[in-house]
């Protein structure tokens, strides 16, 4: 590990309060009348609204712009099972996320929990808090039986965004990758290293936007998940393929348009990547070292274009381009869920910012005089505010389509600057923290 990284990392967090999120009063409390309201006596009646219709919790807490961060601990980013504690300081920077890209407001809790059924009966005693729930580093298998449970049980959205989130922008990066390579997602063939919860969720999502079962080969650390396997379960049993004459990873990529890696470091050869079809795509998204690795890939062929889940590679394929957007959309629509067509309507909104032209100024800030439409930008940048007012409208057209938007968005124009307005509120809490930042800066060095 980096030195200076830890320490600069472990002063992010200590200094000059411990953590990253604050809770911070809405309204007046300045004097007694003030007091009167937000407690006893005035409390009582929107009390007695919300118990007559609970719908009215939306518009009288902050239930409608709240969502939980939840997880136990037992698959963390690149660490593993190191438990709730030490899961803690990831769940408080996904709400951290939450707010300066969306302004939406994040609880994180950890739950020192792995059975599922005690888990789903904990996280859905919670939901009249909430009106969203992001899991986050639940390891597989139990995390698919976790959220199809709760999403049958809650009526608010669920989404483990570890499946979820990968899947959506990496189907926009597909989709634009296609484009440019001239292939149509109904006659290519995907090979997928890795069997995990992301895997299978990204597989699912580009079959729903087209690619044909029949076409995906599916890999685990035992080789290819063929029929003829009698150690499946049954999250695997689904993508198992008919085919006998592909055994292992380097024959199953031989002519292959797409190698989709959520594994390990290293396992696509330069060997096994010259033998798949002519304008290949890769995805190699193990972190922080991926199934082979970019320059690598790059010297060995030059008609490929590639995805990493690191920043300092072009194309990152990064879950903060969806997961604050998503349910900021959710959230405003009060949909009772996150369904395959809201998570489809992302990926495209996605992709189809992609196409826009950039602001020259966030060119400039990640060290670029101009930024386009090409091989190596084929998805926005985080930093792209327009994720915001381009993804959540599409994520409630979508939710109002397929019947699960409580509430119907009347002017989407207005609503659009509403998320503007949201984007200069965040934009000015950015400079308050710059400042902040700088004054414990300034302390740390003084000490």
């Amino acid at each position: 590990m980096n030195k200076d990284l830890k320490k600069e990392a472990l002063d992010y967090h200590h200094y000059p309060t411990p953590g990253k999120i604050e809770v911070v009063p809405t309204k007046p409390y300045t004097t007694p009348e003030d007091l009167s309201l937000a407690y006893s006596p005035g409390v009582a009646y929107p009390c007695l609204e919300i118990r007559d219709n609970a719908v009215k919790a939306f518009d009288y807490t902050n239930r409608g712009n709240l969502v939980a961060v939840i997880s136990n601990g037992t698959a963390v980013l690149g660490l593993g099972d190191i438990g709730p504690e030490a899961a803690k300081p990831v769940m408080e920077g996904k709400s951290l996320l939450f707010k300066i890209f969306a302004g939406i407001d994040s609880y994180d809790i950890e739950i020192d929990e792995t059975n599922p059924d005690r888990f789903v009966d904990i996280v859905s005693a919670l939901t009249p808090t909430f009106g969203g729930i992001n899991l986050e580093d639940i390891k597989a298998p139990e995390c698919f039986e976790i959220e199809e449970r709760l999403r049958s049980h809650c009526d608010i959205p669920v989404m483990h965004d570890d499946q979820h989130g990968t899947a959506i922008i990496s189907a926009a990066a597909l989709l634009n990758a296609l484009e440019l390579q001239a292939k149509n997602i109904s006659e290519v063939r995907m090979v997928v290293n890795g069997a995990g919860a992301a895997a299978m969720a990204c597989t699912k999502l580009y079959m729903a936007l087209g690619m044909k079962k029949e076409n995906i080969i599916m890999c685990d650390s035992k080789g290819v998940i063929t029929t003829e396997r009698h150690d499946l379960n049954k999250y695997k049993r689904p993508f198992a393929t008919k085919r006998r004459d592909i055994k292992t990873l380097a024959q199953a990529v031989v002519g292959a348009d797409i190698f989709l890696g959520l594994s390990v470091a290293n396992v696509l050869t330069p060997a096994m990547l010259l033998t798949m079809a002519p304008r290949p795509i890769v995805f190699a998204l193990a972190n922080p070292d991926p199934e082979i690795a970019y320059d690598t890939a790059m010297a060995t062929r030059d008609d490929l274009i590639m995805g990493t889940g690191r920043s300092d590679y072009p194309n990152q394929i990064n879950n903060v381009l969806g997961f604050p957007y998503i349910f900021r959309g959710a959230l405003d629509c009060r949909a009772t869920a996150i369904n395959e067509s809201m998570k489809v309507a992302a990926a495209r909104a996605i992709a189809a910012l992609a196409h826009d032209p950039v602001p020259d100024d966030l060119a400039h800030s990640y060290g670029r005089e101009h930024i386009e439409f090409s091989r190596e930008y084929i998805l926005p940048k985080p930093f792209d505010r327009r994720l915001l007012t381009c993804v959540a409208p599409a994520v409630i057209m979508a939710a109002e389509e397929s019947g699960v938007a409580r509430h119907h968005i009347d002017d989407m124009d207005a609503y659009k600057m509403h998320l503007h307005e949201i984007m200069c509120t965040n934009d000015a809490l950015s400079e308050y923290m710059l400042h902040a930042q700088a004054a414990c800066d300034d302390k740390l060095d003084m000490d």
